[in-house]
């Protein structure tokens, strides 16, 4: 599966179950890269994301290593994770959030 079908089947996942959050983590070229999904919206942290939903929010070159699962929404005081670090497509083999 590639990148982009792994961000929108987690994209899906994240509008069923709107009090999780997902951080996915990576790189684009040799430079750090993450990316949050939130009821079914991704924004990258690292890097612009184009304002055109139909566009990739993934940057040509990235390599995505991990996921986490998190309960949300996130707060400034801290976060909870529920699961991970894990690769992108073992966390969206899990049958339940």
């Amino acid at each position: 599966m590639t990148n982009q079908a792994v961000v929108q089947a987690l994209e899906e996942r994240t509008r069923l179950q709107p009090q999780r959050v997902i951080r996915l983590r990576g790189t684009v070229g040799d430079k750090p890269f993450e990316l949050l999904i939130f009821r079914g919206f991704s924004s990258s942290t690292t890097h612009p994301t184009a304002f055109d939903p139909d566009a990739s929010v993934l940057p040509e070159g990235t390599c995505l290593d991990q996921a986490e699962l998190l309960q949300g929404p996130l707060t400034p005081t801290g976060e909870v994770v529920l699961a991970g670090p894990m690769p992108p497509n073992d966390l969206l083999a899990q049958a339940s959030w």
